[in-house]
């Protein structure tokens, strides 16, 4: 399976879990939905942007999909960074921070995969 298609599809899932059952998924990442009844809102605002964009780079082609896949590098990036701030002002464990940060690095990885694979097409 094409990289961006498996990160693509891993997007929607992961949204879908988020916008159908935000505490669940939050404390899948190694986060505290009980503690932060808040975090029910962000979850499913995180799910809705996650199926989004899934969805529409994994319908388009060509220069349109290349886009997609650069845009979703950025957000994942900025996820990966996020969790690093969030890692080192302590607000997370340990390894709810390396969970966090290695799924968005993961995806950042996918991604560029699917570009270096793609190039050309």
């Amino acid at each position: 399976m094409d990289p961006v298609t498996g990160l693509s599809l891993g997007r929607i899932a992961i949204g879908v879990g988020a916008l159908v059952a935000p505490a669940p998924t939050a404390k899948a990442f190694g986060l505290d939905p009980a503690n932060n009844p808040q975090l029910g809102y962000f979850g499913r605002m995180f799910g809705a942007r996650e199926i989004a964009l899934g969805a529409v780079t994994l319908v388009s082609k060509g220069a349109l999909r290349r886009n997609l896949t650069l845009v979703g590098i950025a957000v994942d990036g900025s996820d990966a960074a996020s969790g690093a701030v969030e890692l080192t002002s302590r607000t997370v464990s340990k390894l709810s921070g390396a969970m966090l940060i290695g799924a968005a690095v993961g995806a950042v990885g996918a991604g560029a995969a699917g570009l270096v694979l793609n190039r050309g097409k």
